[in-house]
């Protein structure tokens, strides 16, 4: 146990904080919602972390995810782990590059406990969700979002349960536009409730 976790083990509790190092978390995609809700989860103990994501950081993402101008042009989740690893050194990331499609989706969620749907498109986020309600892991935890772009209206960022393990986190209506840009007050609320919804559940705390 390093200093840090010594130092979150005063905040936990041994034992809470052995249970939620015990946890391999997915995280598809490491954009707004993915990179920052990994910050969160590695601020709050969790150890074991599979981020995919096939794109590079641009300076278009700074105003919202958790990277650096040093960083532009660097792939985002090998920027992401060396971010993660700042916080915590005894994380254990794996970081693929890789783009999530239909083929392929089941084995990137494989063995982990719970699944943190972070995609920007619609059409992967379905192809995730479908195909975890599908596979052999969905007695897995699965926290999707939809609808937190804009400003002004964090209040109606809320957490759906959908059922005892699936939750959505949103307002279920914000697409991201013209007009209606994600933006870092909206994605980090939304990315710090996935996070909370994730802690909530492995301490066996009541959600809503």
């Amino acid at each position: 146990m390093n200093e840090f976790e010594k130092a979150l083990a005063g905040i936990l509790g041994e034992k809470n904080l052995a249970g939620i190092q015990k946890v391999k978390t997915f995280i598809a995609g490491a954009g707004g919602l993915g990179s920052n809700c990994a910050l969160y989860l590695a601020r709050s103990g969790f150890k074991k972390f599979r981020i995919v994501d096939f794109d590079v950081v641009e300076y278009g993402n700074l105003n919202r995810q958790f990277y650096f101008a040093a960083q532009v042009g660097y792939r985002k989740v090998e920027a992401l782990k060396e971010n993660l690893l700042l916080v915590n050194a005894g994380l254990e990331i794996e970081a693929l590059p890789e783009k999530i499609h239909r083929e392929n989706v089941t084995e990137f969620f494989s063995g982990c406990d719970v699944v943190v749907e972070a995609l920007d498109d619609a059409r992967s986020k379905k192809i995730l969700v479908e195909a975890y309600l599908e596979s052999q892991d969905s007695d897995k935890l699965l926290v999707a979002a939809s609808g937190l772009a804009g400003w002004g209206k964090s209040d109606g960022i809320k957490v759906h349960r959908i059922k005892d393990n699936f939750y959505i986190v949103g307002d279920m209506t914000s697409e991201a536009g013209p007009g209606c840009p994600p933006l870092a007050p909206g994605v980090n609320v939304a990315a710090a409730k996935q996070a909370d919804v994730v802690l909530s559940y492995f301490l066996k705390q009541p959600l809503i």
